[in-house]
Order: structure tokens, then sequence, then C-alpha cells
């Protein structure tokens, strides 16, 4: 969630490099939980490269709850132009939320893509997603670009 101005376009860059590559393959579908950050910057690069946009959200009032007001138009617009929307069935965002909405993500990707400095994460992390991902089978290919910085 928390990387530079400068990162994100990085990342973007990268990531668009990837599903470029992705969408020759075939139909394009990335799911995401369009958290401030990464996340969007994903979600961003899935639209632009043509691809379907599922969007996970934690909990019912995930909006309200927990997407910050400089990020609100951004969330607002990805969510919008998603395909599919799967809202979990948790009144709040907390780690139960979060974890459940990791296993939904991972349990429904072929590949895991994450921005990760690879350093560890607290529980529900990057670091963590990545566990699951690798513990399941799924690929996982992890982007941090040469000058990435967390702000």
């Amino acid at each position: 969630m928390n990387i530079t101005a400068d990162t994100a376009t990085l990342v973007y860059d990268e990531i668009a490099q990837l599903l470029t590559e992705a969408a020759q393959n075939g139909e394009l579908t990335g799911i995401s939980c369009i958290a401030r950050g990464a996340d969007s910057v994903f979600a961003q690069a899935v639209l632009d490269a043509g691809g379907r946009l599922e969007v996970v959200l934690p909990c019912r009032n995930y909006r309200e709850q927990k997407v910050k007001p400089d990020h609100v138009e951004q969330f607002d617009e990805l969510l919008s132009r998603a395909t599919t929307v799967h809202v979990l069935e948790f009144d709040v965002a907390g780690r139960e939320a979060y974890e459940a909405a990791n296993e939904l993500l991972v349990g429904s990707s072929d590949r895991l893509v994450a921005v990760w400095d690879s350093k560890p994460s607290e529980q529900g992390g990057t670091g963590t997603v990545v566990e699951l991902a690798q513990k399941k089978g799924v690929p996982v290919t992890i982007v941090w670009p040469t000058g990435a910085e967390r702000s």
C-alpha cells in the first residue's frame, strides 16, 4: 500500500509489460482488492491492457471504513469498471476479513503478481499472500523495480 508516486509509475510499467505478454496468450482477468497503492496500480494496468477486472472487498463497508479520502476517486473508478465484485460477509475489516480475501484472491488465480520488496510483512500483508500462493502451488511473480521505495 505504501509506495511512493515514483514507485507507482515504475511498478505500473513493469506490470504493464507482464500483462501485455499474458494478454497475448488469451483472455486476461485480474483480481484485486483495489487498496491504495500497488493493488490499484495493478487493477489499472489490467484495465489498460484490455483485461477484465474482478474486485474482492474484505468486508461490507470497506469503502467507508478503509478507503482514505486521497484514494476515494480512484477506488470508485476502478470499482465501477469491475466486471465482478466479491463482497465478503464480514461487517468490519480486520485480520480475519483480510485473510479470507487473500484466500479468495489466491484461490481464484492462475498466477500471483506481488508488488513486494521481500521484507517481512504483517499477518495478511504481501509476504503472507506470497507464502499462501506458494503453499497452494500458484506461481508467483515478484515486482519490485530498481529504484522502488516505500513511502
